[in-house]
């Protein structure tokens, strides 16, 4: 399958699963598992942080931090379009009971920082205690600058907040802004990375922080279900994911502007170009078009997207510019 979905769908390269297969593994709920604590140790020294977690998922890491940084009847702010607000099941409310309060993302996917102090609540037993700050980088695509990561470090400091990233693909906007990856991620108390979207690892994030933090998410992981025995097999694919497979994100981002420029020569169908700063492609579908038919038929050659009038294309590791080219060929066959 040729499969423009998301970057989650990548598969493990043969070196991961030889890595897998070869792996000293332990029991991680004590400690043991050889293959974890070196993934752990390594991130952490690499990505500037006192320690790390391997987690089963974003979503489990997200919350992890949520609960970590905040106690019961708190509130954190977000974006109204955060992943960790939209599409983690409101986990930080349900699990956390932690309350979110939502700012309006700006169109570069920031939050106004007078918004964000407007929404703060005050010193006063009517409110949640407003206890964090989550941002995200990137955002539907779009790649936060260095100078509003410093100002939001900034802004959480005065107000006597901690910083969370989302940094899910936070490697695409390293990438984007050219620097090393320690150059983002030096603004926060806390950041989640995904191994397993366009990194290509098959399962896992990694939470980072400073110890204190990190054993309290640990101890929540056991809590939530989420201790793993010998899991020193995923950890040694996520060790290539971040040493390997950060290096070639420019590829897909190339790609994704390859793939704009080619879907626009499309009636019918229209991409914004600057507005690809990474992996993410955003096209606007004519009324006219039948998109959900088009994509059974795309289908049916071996090609994956979401259907929609406003559609999302995503590049990955498994998607090469020779496939960019079939999808246009065939998606030009079926309008015809």
């Amino acid at each position: 399958m040729i499969d423009f979905r998301s970057d989650t769908v990548t598969q493990p390269s043969e070196k991961m699963r030889h890595a897998m297969a070869s792996a000293p593994v332990g029991d991680d709920v004590y400690g043991d598992d050889p293959t974890v604590n070196e993934l752990e140790a390594w991130s952490a020294e690499r990505h500037g942080f006192e320690a790390a977690l391997f987690c089963s998922s974003g979503t489990q890491a997200n919350l992890l931090a949520i609960m970590s940084h905040c106690q019961r009847g708190d509130e954190y702010l977000c974006g109204q379009q955060a992943h960790n607000y939209l599409y983690e099941g409101g986990g930080a409310a349900v699990l956390g009971s932690v309350q979110p309060q939502p700012i309006e993302n700006e169109k570069d996917g920031t939050l106004c920082f007078d918004k964000l102090a407007k929404a703060i609540k005050p010193d006063d037993f009517h409110f949640a205690r407003t206890a964090l700050l989550s941002i995200e980088n990137t955002i539907n695509g779009k790649v936060i600058s260095l100078e509003y990561m410093a100002k939001a470090k900034d802004f959480a400091h005065q107000h006597g907040l901690k910083l969370h990233l989302d940094g899910a693909r936070v490697y695409n906007a390293a990438t984007a802004l050219n620097v090393d990856i320690k150059e983002v991620l030096q603004y926060v108390d806390s950041v989640s990375i995904c191994l397993s979207k366009g990194l290509g690892a098959p399962i896992g994030s990694l939470l980072l922080g400073n110890k204190a933090f990190i054993a309290q998410a640990r101890r929540i992981r056991k809590m939530l279900g989420g201790g793993m025995r010998q899991v020193g097999l995923l950890a040694a694919a996520a060790h290539i994911a971040l040493t390997e497979n950060t290096l070639r994100l420019g590829v897909d981002h190339e790609n994704a502007r390859y793939l704009g420029e080619q879907i626009n020569q499309i009636n019918g169908f229209s991409v914004t170009i600057e507005n690809i700063e990474t992996n993410m492609v955003f096209v606007k579908v004519d009324q006219s078009i039948d998109i959900q038919a088009v994509a059974a038929k795309l289908s049916d050659c071996g090609i994956n997207i979401t259907p929609s009038q406003n559609m999302r294309l995503v590049t990955h590791l498994d998607i090469s510019k020779a496939d960019i080219d079939t999808f246009i060929t065939r998606l030009k066959g079926i309008l015809d």
